[in-house]
């Protein structure tokens, strides 16, 4: 399922990132977003969603929420 998809306030478990980009693949590793790691939706508005990596918070496009995999 697309971490966009998931719901608020619920940790789920990467298992993988759905993109070509090298840039977006390299920007989410920077900010600890690789398989295996937990994350956790904690708002979404129409066009991005604020996340939560290992304690800390991160806003991201919703098209790339749609990329990372749960």
């Amino acid at each position: 399922m697309e971490l966009y998809s998931g719901e608020l306030l619920k940790e789920y478990k990467i298992k993988g990132i759905n993109t070509k980009d090298k840039e977006f693949n390299n920007f989410l590793f920077s900010l600890g977003c690789y398989p295996g790691e937990t994350i956790t939706i904690v708002s979404r508005r129409k066009s991005s969603c604020i996340v939560v990596i290992k304690d800390v918070r991160y806003n991201i496009d919703k098209n790339l929420a749609k990329d990372i995999i749960v």
